[in-house]
């Protein structure tokens, strides 16, 4: 429509509209329809005497889901509502689609997901997501930029699949002759920026990750990552929970919103616990049991993990961390103090070397953030790498690989750093109340039909 529905009361005005037919009612020389656009619906009378009998006959054949440009003035009904009164009609569009009935409307899952444009045209809080997603991504970078970040673009194609530990999707470039990866991770080139002097870098955008399908996860998504000079892991836990106060409060109007049928607390301060800490609370263990490889895998085999004999004491801690605490972290929570075995891009803990600088940020029992302050010792990483390539050796497709610019860049000079990606999928799904990640994504990765 060439006008916002709410400014439509001025009655003594013509006006132009145009929408999508999504309601009518015959009376025999008369009729209502309901037109819909992106600024919601209205009512408009057509009657026979006033558009005239050609066009009246025209209209009778025109069907719900046909797009039609009207003219005519406002009026109310004896009912109150606000409709306009058809002096011209035309049919701009015609629907060869049927659209879904009214009262059953679009249910299958399967259907709404891959005819996303037909789901947004009978489910208006679909089209609502959809606005807040923009809206949520919009606050977050305003909130960079006022801060003093500035905004980057990296590589999405790389000759070396790093910055997370994850499978990627390989692709190949013709003209070189070789072989790249869809990123994981933006990582290794935001930190490249802070050692040429951007000394506080952002980036939203796609990561690709070559992993299963979920409620929690997409093969594309997005993140922001980003990462600042000068800063520690501390730093970031207070800027992150300053951010996503400041964008809940702006799309949701407060800081205890739904989600799943229940409520979540943002109210600052996030709980913080250490990830010994969350399992011996969760777990309700003695914490000397953690202590020791033997009673930890013991333990960890009582809950129903099947793990190797062989596996280290810091990924089996966060193995038993994933089936003990992690669902249970509903209000915001903040995880530190990771095992620095696997934390192979996190700088060690000055106390404790068997533990890095590092925090993960769970809400409704997912995590939406993971930061720490940076490895910048190009000795120390490049040892961290030799490990991580032993581990693929040994047939962890997860595990980094070796990049030698990298090592590079960081004998030039890292600063000291802290850096965090999080999740802009996930913290969307938070904001709106949606079960799935499918329901936040436009276009989410799906099967080919009839396979």
């Amino acid at each position: 429509a060439e006008h916002d529905a709410a400014a439509l009361e001025n009655c003594d005005q013509d006006y132009a509209l145009a929408g999508r037919i999504m309601a009518r009612r015959d009376f025999g020389k008369a009729a209502f329809i309901q037109i819909q656009d992106r600024t919601g619906r209205l009512q408009v009378f057509v009657r026979r005497d006033e558009i005239g009998d050609e066009t009246f006959q025209h209209f009778r054949k025109l069907d719900i889901g046909d797009i039609v440009g009207v003219t005519g003035r406002m009026f109310r009904t004896k009912t109150n509502e606000l409709s306009l009164r058809a002096a011209s009609l035309r049919l701009l569009t015609k629907s060869l689609q049927v659209l879904p009935e009214k009262w059953h409307g679009l249910t299958d899952v399967e259907t709404r997901y891959r005819q996303r444009y037909l789901d947004m045209i009978v489910n208006p809080q679909v089209r609502d997501t959809f606005q807040k997603r923009s809206r949520i991504v919009s606050l977050i970078r305003d909130y960079m930029v006022q801060n003093d970040f500035l905004e980057v673009e990296t590589p999405m194609m790389q000759p070396l699949a790093g910055g997370a530990t994850a499978k990627p999707f390989v692709t190949h470039h013709n003209t070189l002759k070789m072989d790249l990866f869809l990123r994981i991770a933006p990582e290794l080139y935001l930190k490249r920026l802070v050692v040429g002097g951007f000394e506080r870098v952002f980036e939203i955008n796609r990561n690709f990750r070559n992993e299963g399908i979920s409620i929690q996860h997409n093969p594309e998504f997005t993140m922001i990552e980003f990462y600042q000079a000068y800063a520690t892991y501390h730093t970031l836990m207070d800027f992150t929970e300053k951010l996503i106060c400041h964008v809940a409060q702006e799309v949701v109007g407060d800081l205890v919103i739904p989600y799943g049928g229940k409520e979540v607390d943002l109210t600052a301060p996030w709980d913080r616990l250490t990830l010994k800490e969350s399992i011996v609370k969760y777990g309700d263990i003695e914490p000397s049991l953690l202590e020791d490889k033997a009673q930890a895998l013991g333990y960890a085999r009582s809950l129903g993990l099947e793990l190797d004999d062989n596996i280290g004491h810091g990924k089996l801690l966060t193995e038993i961390f994933d089936e003990v605490v992690e669902p249970k972290l509903w209000n915001p929570t903040f995880i530190t103090e990771y095992p620095t075995e696997v934390s192979p891009l996190s700088r060690k803990n000055d106390a404790n070397p068997e533990v890095v600088d590092r925090f993960e940020l769970f809400i409704v029992g997912r995590e939406l953030a993971n930061a720490f302050s940076e490895l910048n010792d190009p000795i120390d990483q490049k040892e961290r790498f030799i490990g991580q390539l032993a581990e693929k050796e040994a047939g962890d497709e997860e595990a980094h690989a070796m990049d030698e610019d990298y090592i590079r860049a960081l004998e030039y000079g890292l600063p000291p750093t802290a850096g965090e990606g999080i999740g802009i999928d996930r913290l969307v799904m938070l904001l709106t109340d949606s079960a799935s990640i499918r329901d936040v994504i436009l276009f989410p990765q799906l099967r080919p039909e009839n396979k």
